[in-house]
Formats: structure tokens, sequence, C-alpha cells
């Protein structure tokens, strides 16, 4: 009698087991893991736009330094420089507050101040024949223009992950998951331009 109990209850712990799996298969076929999983690509992808600024910001000081030795009379583009990146590099959008309309306005305003500034530099420079010919300023302009285009690619990899995540939460069936599992997750902000061709990377190659 006793083993008829257990098997029975070896019988009941199997089927329930094999329930349990097959509806987890099921929800998860039906994308009920699909909003936490985008908002995790959104912000890998956030920290890779964070990742190629900081970069950018690194190789400033010595461009600066650099062209300070050849064109120490354009002290207003270079002073321009340093506090365009003094501003770009105080300003911190985190996972916590990436959802902040202004927090985010203000963090690509000033990195599109940066850019500006860095592209009036490179423009200085072109009068400039013994500056354009040295070979730390050609190495530190070749690193700029490959960061410059990392940052636009790392900005699409980001909007297109927030649009993901936005349709994800807005349309069936993951309007119903974030309804009933998700709702204290928001819809994200994304890039917005906000300078003309802000979109495309500045030009700093020499001719």
């Amino acid at each position: 009698m006793d083993e008829r109990i257990m098997q029975m209850q070896r019988y009941r712990f199997t089927w329930q087991a094999a329930t349990v799996l097959f509806m987890s298969w099921l929800l998860a076929g039906c994308g009920i893991n699909n909003i936490p999983q985008y908002d995790e690509q959104v912000k890998s992808a956030w920290s890779q736009v964070e990742n190629q600024y900081q970069r950018r910001a690194d190789l400033i000081p010595n461009l600066v330094e650099t062209v300070k030795g050849f064109a120490r009379q354009e002290q207003d583009t270079l002073t321009a420089v340093v506090e365009a990146r003094a501003q770009a590099t105080s300003i911190q959008v985190d996972v916590d507050t990436l959802n902040d309309p202004q927090q985010l306005q203000r963090f690509q305003q000033a990195q599109n101040q940066l850019s500006g500034a860095l592209s009036r530099l490179m423009a200085v420079s072109e009068r400039y024949p013994d500056l354009k010919s040295n070979q730390n300023f050609l190495a530190l302009q070749s690193q700029l223009e490959g960061t410059e285009n990392r940052i636009a690619v790392a900005r699409r990899d980001f909007i297109a992950a927030v649009e993901r995540y936005n349709t994800e939460i807005r349309t069936f069936p993951g309007r119903i998951w974030h309804s009933l599992m998700y709702s204290d997750m928001p819809i994200r902000e994304n890039f917005e331009a906000t300078a003309e061709n802000a979109e495309q990377a500045p030009k700093v190659q020499f001719q």
C-alpha cells in the first residue's frame, strides 16, 4: 500500500513538473520575457554610448596640448574645447536617470557643444602646416575620427534598442505583459537631434 502511494506521488510530481515546464515554455513563446530582455539591451547599448563619449573625452587633453605647442595664439579655441569637455564630463546619465528626458537632453546638448568645439579646433589646425604633419597630432586625429564613428554607431544601436523596447510595451502581446507584470517599467526616452546634422559624426579628417 505504501509503495502504491509513493508511486502515485512520484507520478503526480512528474506531472506537475512537466506542467510547469510546459507552461514556462508556452509563456516564453508568448513573449513574457521580452520586456525585461529588451530593457537590459537598452541599458547595455547606453553603456556603449557612454564608453565612446568617455573615450573621446580622454583624447582631448593630449590633443589640446599638441595643438597648443604649434598654435598657442589660438587660445580662444583651445579654451572653448577645454570648457566644453569639462561641461560634457560633468553631466552623467546612468541607468537610474536614463529615463529622465531633461537630464538626457542636457547630456546630449553638452556632447553636441563639445563636438562643435572640436570641429572648430580641427578647422584652426588647417592654418598650421607643421601641426598637420606632426605625427602625434596625426595619431590623435585618427583616434578621434575613429571615436566619432564609434559614437555614431553606439548612438544608432541605442536608438534601435529603445525603439524595440518601446514598441514591445505598446503593442500586443507585450502590452498585456506590461500591464500585468512590468507596469513599473516606463517608456524609455531616446535621442533627438538638437542640432543640424547632429546624427552625423563631426568631420575631423584633413584635406
